[in-house]
């Protein structure tokens, strides 16, 4: 699976995603991680990539004409220019979506992420500073996404939480496939059962006799009992 990245910090990336699982994954061609500069898609001296926004306010906004050009670059099927709207995943070879990262997105959840691993490519587009011109929104991208009703200084968090949240679902990146199964969101509200490891007991701290009794429907009837529903 290629997650494309659009970000003016590309470098961000680039610890978070060398180690540990999904640095696995990439050195074993599971996944594919780019971060592309939304700079290089920038016209002028100063590859400018915001500007004030109409009607006045705090803040720049993000302008459209580098994003319309960094998608065009990645959408593999696109030439550009082709007209005043990119067709939305029309790709016949790779099943694509486009996702922009906004405070006023639809929040993000686990049966999102299962939704999202059922596709090839991801084009996952970062804002900053105040915002993105509207324009992007309504034509050139699929789905707007919120990580939670709080705001970020840009979408390249929110990013590596998507990327996470999909990796993981991803054939063969989890050395055990049913880690991505037995856990807490994989039932919509249901929260998984404690866990507990070595030592038997710490501190006068005791696992569970149920846990140490071998009798599998024991243990899973524990489980049940201590998997909880999320109260909203």
């Amino acid at each position: 699976m290629k997650f494309e990245i659009i970000t003016i910090f590309p470098r961000i990336f680039d610890s978070y995603f060398a180690e540990s699982i999904l640095g696995r994954a990439r050195k074993a061609g599971l996944i594919e991680i780019k971060a592309h500069d939304l700079r290089d898609y920038a016209e002028g001296k100063h590859k400018k990539v915001d500007d004030t926004p109409y009607g006045g306010g705090a803040g720049m906004v993000m302008k459209v004409e580098p994003i319309y050009r960094a998608l065009g670059s990645i959408i593999s099927n696109f030439q550009f220019p082709i007209s005043n709207k990119i067709p939305k995943t029309k790709n016949e070879k790779t099943k694509t979506r486009t996702i922009l990262f906004s405070a006023k997105g639809k929040r993000y959840t686990q049966g999102d992420a299962k939704r999202l691993a059922k596709y090839d490519q991801l084009i996952l587009l970062c804002g900053r500073y105040e915002g993105v011109d509207e324009r992007v929104a309504k034509h050139l991208i699929d789905e707007e996404i919120s990580i939670g009703d709080y705001v970020l200084t840009g979408g390249e968090v929110p990013a590596m939480l998507v990327i996470d949240s999909v990796a993981r679902l991803l054939p063969q990146v989890l050395g055990n496939a049913q880690s991505a199964i037995n856990e807490s969101h994989s039932v919509a509200g249901e929260l998984e059962h404690p866990q507990y490891t070595k030592p038997e007991e710490f501190n006068g701290w005791k696992v569970p006799k149920a846990l140490l009794s071998g009798n599998h429907g024991e243990i899973a009837a524990w489980r049940k009992k201590n998997s909880k529903i999320r109260k909203t």
